[in-house]
């Protein structure tokens, strides 16, 4: 019965993730609540995320929604970035992203609200402006993507919206695109490691897998109708998981 909980849940991860990002948000605390410890929680989620995440990103793919200009730079930038990331976390403190955080979510909550419709940042732009906003939006998410994590595939979401300029759609299959490339380097050390319990993360992957795919038809069929409420959700889980980390609650 507990196995079959966390494939809900993990399938609720995967429909949020593809609409919006940050379903990492509940699948690690799913798996935490199973028993896992914080690695093997980690490790297991990034399998079934991964593999959940590839199957998204092909939909995107295959609808055209993704814009090549601004995504192979952030592509490559969270890859680095990503690496740098997690290799700092070794060296500083978790707690200082923790306290940004606490301060950044009330303001993004702010504009996933006040925007009713992301239509208004849609500009065209030069590709070098795609260029260069592509690479600052891999760059700062990918790093804290390593480094820290919760919510980076929302955090990418509104960059590519809002800096770069991108309908919602064509953001959220740049976003799931570039979250899957720092996801990808991750799973590998997971593996490496041998943190992955495959009796929970492969039944956990075809959830995913399904999660991800009904998710992902959604918003690119409802569009905004659909990823501004999912967005205020994870923005709520994000705000809500920071605080209760800093307060010392939960890890």
């Amino acid at each position: 019965m507990q196995t079959v909980i966390l494939c809900i849940l993990i399938f609720s991860a995967g429909f949020i993730d593809s609409i919006a990002g940050g379903g990492g948000l509940i699948s690690v605390a799913s798996y935490m609540a199973c028993g896992l410890s914080g690695t093997y929680a980690l490790g297991t989620n990034k399998f079934s995320s991964v593999i959940g995440c590839s199957v998204s990103s092909i939909n995107y793919i295959r609808s055209g929604n993704y814009h090549l200009p601004s995504l192979i730079p952030s592509f490559v930038m969270a890859l680095v970035f990503a690496s740098f990331g997690s290799h700092l976390a070794v060296i500083i403190d978790a707690a200082i992203f923790s306290l940004i955080l606490l301060f950044a979510t009330p303001l993004l909550l702010m504009l996933v609200l006040v925007n009713k419709n992301f239509d208004r940042f849609v500009r065209e732009k030069t590709t070098l402006q795609y260029v260069l906003f592509g690479s600052l939006i891999g760059m700062l998410v990918g790093f804290y993507d390593g480094f820290y994590g919760p919510g980076a595939g929302m955090l990418m979401q509104i960059g590519f919206i809002t800096l770069a300029g991108l309908e919602a759609r064509k953001a959220g299959g740049n976003a799931r695109l570039v979250n899957l490339a720092s996801n990808l380097a991750a799973v590998v050390t997971f593996i490496s490691a041998g943190t992955v319990v495959y009796s929970l993360a492969i039944p956990c992957a075809i959830c995913s897998v399904l999660g991800n795919t009904l998710g992902s038809r959604l918003a690119i069929k409802k569009d905004v109708k659909i990823i501004r409420p999912v967005m205020v959700v994870v923005v709520l889980l994000l705000f809500s998981k920071v605080l209760l980390s800093y307060l010392g609650i939960i890890d």
